[in-house]
């Protein structure tokens, strides 16, 4: 009697999972079936399936606003991402194992002046970085979004790979250290292969996090021909009520392919970089 009850109480669990699921997947779904209906069935037809399919989303959407191509908004947004990615996991992992690994003054200060930037809202910057970059005559370019990934101003992947590093174990570095190997040597050869799910994890944040960024992208990138994917999208939408919404929809279907393929392709290494990237001392 008790077998059966538990039993009971699992397919009870897993029938509100699936339907939770379901019910989280809906949007998703209803999005790829507008993206095939004609313009004037997209709303009048709540049904997922379409009664009539159509590609012609697809084909309008793709030519963009006429002048510029929904092609280039994509390779902008890719030159934008890729860089943002490349830099952060680069130059936070370095920043990382020197506050997990090196010792020099100020150390504990610098770091508790970095998570204290954790807490700082993202706005409250906005106005002086649009001056300082303004006077750098860098508006209307990509340089306010890529450069300051350079200079590791992402402080969660930094907390994310120092809490990491600090779970691998310092006779790693001592045993190096006697066979000769530079601290920058340990860094390249042993403690970056050992990080490998952590970096995986901070590309993956910050490809989708600067993918889906509209914020900072409307505010530096003034031309057409230097939108993004969001920015494209945002076109298709006129507030004198004649938008475009099957284009919009079409388009928006193709911006998901990205996201979906990137985390599916690296989820292994996600899920282990989340799973070992505890708080640890």
């Amino acid at each position: 009697m008790l077998k059966k009850k538990e039993v009971a109480g699992h397919l009870l669990l897993n029938a509100f999972i699936i339907a939770l699921g379901l019910g989280m997947l809906y949007p998703i779904l209803w999005l790829v079936g507008a993206s095939f209906k004609p313009s004037n069935m997209i709303f009048s037809d709540p049904g997922i399936w379409p009664k009539v399919f159509t590609n012609q989303n697809y084909i309008e959407g793709w030519k963009g606003i006429g002048i510029v191509g929904f092609d280039t908004f994509f390779k902008n947004s890719f030159i934008i991402c890729l860089l943002s990615a490349f830099a952060n996991a680069v130059f936070c992992s370095l920043t990382a194992y020197a506050f997990a690994r090196l010792h020099f003054v100020g150390k504990k200060f610098w770091f508790a002046v970095m998570m204290m930037t954790l807490m700082l809202p993202s706005h409250v910057t906005t106005i002086p970085r649009y001056i300082m970059f303004r006077s750098f005559g860098w508006i209307n370019t990509f340089l306010p979004i890529i450069v300051p990934k350079f200079f590791a101003t992402d402080a969660f992947f930094i907390f994310l790979l120092v809490q990491f590093i600090r779970g691998l174990p310092r006779d790693i570095d001592e045993s190096a250290l006697i066979d000769g190997c530079s601290k920058f040597g340990i860094y390249r050869r042993i403690l970056m292969p050992l990080t490998l799910p952590a970096l995986i994890t901070t590309l993956l944040f910050s490809f989708l996090w600067t993918w889906d960024d509209f914020f900072n992208q409307l505010l530096y990138l003034t031309s057409p021909d230097r939108y993004t994917v969001p920015m494209g999208l945002r076109l298709f939408l006129d507030s004198s009520g004649m938008s475009s919404w099957g284009p919009m929809f079409a388009m928006s279907v193709l911006s998901l392919f990205p996201a979906f393929i990137l985390f599916f392709s690296l989820q292994k290494y996600f899920v282990r970089g989340i799973a070992t990237t505890g708080i640890k001392g």
